[in-house]
């Protein structure tokens, strides 16, 4: 049914197995049970190596509730690292968003920049190693053209010093500088607290680094900008960074919330097309809700819509995939039964002698999916997966147990989330004025 696996090590067969049955993507693994969407894919592999030459990039992942987005993501986010990108990510909610006043978009800076990755160090926390790379490469420089060591750091930081804040990225790269000549962890450890934007007060970053500016609700984009350019004089290729559950914006009942956070990401999506900003890409995954709708979608953002609104020629079956926005195109059925064998076959740890269900199961599972929730086992393939997860899992602990019996007791509800939470067309809403009441969604 599908060319001979690759042996998959058992902490990334567990792994795998753990986030399916739960119904969440795996951090690892990814390519051993991605399906389709080349088309998709690349488009993206294409933004990055723009990224990578010097340019940027914006892209919207719009798909239903269970439709693969974080997984979509998650798998460009390897990508990138393989071609020596840094990624970072991070999932909006109530206390994470792009605009805040009370430090709603520090909170999300802070944790996309905890999230730090690079291909040596794909499991995050990257921002020392990042840092490192530079002042080892400043150092080595400084010895062989016999010149301080600091000159070497100005001259490498000189670009930054052109954002806004930059001033005080290079001042802090240089205290960290000093803090590893002289074996000062303290000094070392304040530096990247500066740098993930964890300081909280301007006179605590006086006192401990000597600069009189933090990375706070006002400075979070111009501070990406910044250290997409420290990854660029660190030797990568660049910055790729990634929002999940941008849904929660849409979710705001603020109105003014709403709107602060759609200018904010206008600024972005003006720069990426107009070329205003240089090895940096951004990803954003977001239902239809939170593009399409036009009272608290992006589409009710006049100057948004504009930009972002579908090729009017791309009908009938026609793509597009220049613009901003990628619809992420719905498994087919087929797609679904290479991804059942897929998931077969890390169960299996890649020895097909080790099979746990026959090819015959797979479509057997495919029509009894078809039978409870109709067409949307395949459009929105997340609760069919775990499904077939967990009955897997029944059968490897269970030995001697027949797949036949077990069929018909799988339970498949469809995904309703989207339905729930969609806030109801028309007029205002109760608790309009409530500065938010959203709250964090899985996709």
């Amino acid at each position: 049914m599908s060319k001979a696996p690759k042996t998959i090590k058992p902490k990334e067969r567990d792994t795998i197995i753990q986030a399916l049955s739960a119904g969440v993507v795996p951090r690892v693994g990814l390519p051993h049970i991605q399906v389709g969407r080349a088309a998709e894919i690349g488009a993206l592999v294409r933004d990055v190596d723009r990224i990578a030459d010097g340019g940027a990039a914006v892209r919207f992942v719009i798909g239903d509730y269970g439709a693969g987005k974080t997984f979509f993501a998650n798998l460009i986010r390897l990508i990138a690292l393989e071609r020596k990108c840094v990624t970072v990510h991070a999932d909006l909610g109530p206390d994470r968003r792009i605009h805040g006043s009370g430090g709603q978009a520090r909170a999300l800076y802070s944790e996309a920049v905890r999230n730090m990755a690079t291909r040596t160090k794909p499991e995050g926390g990257a921002l020392a190693a990042v840092v490192e790379r530079l002042v080892t490469d400043a150092v080595k420089e400084a010895g062989e053209r016999q010149i301080p060591v600091e000159k070497v750091i100005d001259e490498k930081l000189a670009p930054i010093q052109e954002f806004v804040g930059g001033y005080d990225f290079a001042t802090v790269l240089k205290a960290y500088w000093r803090g590893s000549e002289a074996s000062n962890e303290e000094l070392k450890l304040a530096a990247l607290r500066w740098l993930r934007g964890e300081f909280s007060t301007k006179t605590e970053a006086n006192k401990s680094l000597g600069v009189r500016t933090i990375i706070d609700d006002d400075s979070v984009y111009d501070s990406l900008k910044s250290l997409a350019c420290l990854t660029k004089v660190a030797g990568y290729a660049g910055l790729v960074v990634m929002f999940d559950e941008m849904v929660n914006i849409y979710k705001l009942q603020n109105a003014q919330a709403r709107k602060s956070n759609f200018e904010q990401i206008l600024r972005i999506v003006n720069d990426a097309l107009q070329g205003n900003t240089a090895n940096i890409g951004f990803l954003m995954c977001g239902t239809p809700q939170f593009l399409l709708d036009t009272r608290r979608g992006l589409f009710s953002y006049e100057a948004l819509q504009s930009r972002l609104a579908e090729n009017q020629f791309a009908t009938k079956g026609l793509v597009d995939l220049s613009g901003p926005v990628i619809n992420l195109q719905s498994l087919t059925p087929e797609d679904l039964l290479v991804l059942l064998s897929n998931v077969r076959t890390v169960f299996a740890a890649g020895e097909p002698s080790k099979y746990l269900v026959p090819d015959e199961a797979l479509t057997a599972f495919m029509a009894h999916c078809d039978r409870r929730i109709g067409e949307a086992y395949f459009r929105t393939p997340r609760t069919t997966v775990k499904a077939f997860v967990q009955m897997l899992s029944v059968l490897e602990q269970n030995p001697g147990t027949k797949w036949q019996d077990l069929l018909g007791q799988v339970d498949v509800p469809a995904d309703l989330r989207g339905q729930q939470e969609a806030v109801p067309e028309g007029g205002a809403q109760p608790g309009d004025d409530d500065e938010l009441t959203s709250f964090r969604l899985g996709t």
